[in-house]
């Protein structure tokens, strides 16, 4: 996400491609030389800087892709998530020293189960799968993911919501001392994004908890973020603490800064431009800056699994 509405982004602290394909070899060797696979459970501890935990008992999943899935560089390295800065590097190189252990997640709202769990504790219930997604940034650039994670539909019927809830609302965490992009007033924090209950309960919405089976790294939003393959990366909450069952749309951050060009359903819709470039085509992350771009699918290419859930809506409307 691009997404650099409010003016106190400037242009010159949005990473190139250019620059970024510059360093990749770069990036690659301290990668490389950093990583380490630990032994015993994935979930239990602190993952000291550099190093990535193997998850255990991942099994995989008819919904993945075919199309052969990023690198783990590209993954890695490539982001967005302004709660560590807002060029594309700026989480990769101040993520490091984030502690995603403990972690606590709050579930409230209308629901028969609620309360504030440990990490580990919210995981237990849950099977572990790896989900192959092509993810569609609404900056009009592509990559195609191997997540670990687990059915988001399943987490929804666990904690049982009563027939008040519409829709679920997430949050990421607010301490602007171990995420230094929150010192700045680039959005209104602490994150905040939501479905509908019928979005939430689609088979192919899961909560992450990994990449190439292994933990999830600081910078895509350890130790659990929020994946929705056929709508656009914002969605894709990071850092979440707070998951609530509501009877009213939730506010979400991107719609609250700049309604104009964000709306509450984001899904990919190559005839829905933004305000400011087309999203007819896209660039595929991993191709070089002289790559063809590819034209943009409806739903990102999902549609067959979720167009049933936007029946008789106006998605220009309804964006």
């Amino acid at each position: 996400m691009l997404i650099n509405k409010p003016a106190d982004i400037r242009q010159s602290e949005i990473t190139s491609e250019q620059n970024y394909l510059n360093r990749r070899d770069f990036i690659r060797a301290g990668s490389i030389a950093g990583a380490s696979v630990l032994a015993g459970t994935a979930f239990g501890a602190v993952i000291p800087e550099g190093e990535r935990a193997k998850l255990p008992d991942v099994s995989k999943s008819a919904f993945s892709t075919i199309e052969a899935p990023n690198s783990y560089e590209d993954v890695t390295t490539y982001n967005n998530y302004y709660e560590f800065g807002t060029g594309k590097e700026d989480p990769y190189r101040n993520a490091g020293q984030f502690e995603s252990r403990p972690w606590s997640i709050t579930v409230d709202g209308h629901a028969e189960k609620t309360g504030t769990f440990h990490f580990e504790d919210f995981m237990k219930p849950f099977d572990l799968e790896e989900r192959i997604y092509r993810m569609r940034c609404v900056e009009a650039w592509s990559m195609v993911i191997p997540w670990v994670g687990i059915s988001l539909a399943d987490v929804v019927k666990h904690f049982q919501p009563t027939s008040s809830a519409k829709y679920v609302a997430f949050e990421t965490l607010n301490d602007p001392v171990r995420m230094p992009g929150q010192r700045r007033r680039v959005l209104e924090w602490p994150y905040k994004e939501g479905l509908t209950i019928a979005e939430a309960t689609n088979p192919l919405a899961i909560l992450a908890v990994g990449v190439y089976g292994e933990t999830l790294p600081n910078q895509n939003g350890a130790p659990i973020r929020l994946v929705v393959p056929w709508k656009y990366g914002f969605k894709g909450i990071k850092g979440i603490v707070r998951i609530s069952f509501t009877e009213e749309k939730p506010p979400v951050s991107w719609n609250i800064a700049a309604a104009n060009e964000y709306g509450f359903y984001a899904n990919v819709n190559p005839e829905v431009n933004h305000p400011r470039w087309s999203q007819a085509s896209e660039r595929a992350i991993g191709g070089g800056l002289f790559a063809p771009r590819k034209p943009t699918r409806m739903f990102n290419g999902y549609g067959e699994q979720v167009a049933h859930l936007y029946d008789g809506l106006d998605l220009r409307k309804n964006f």
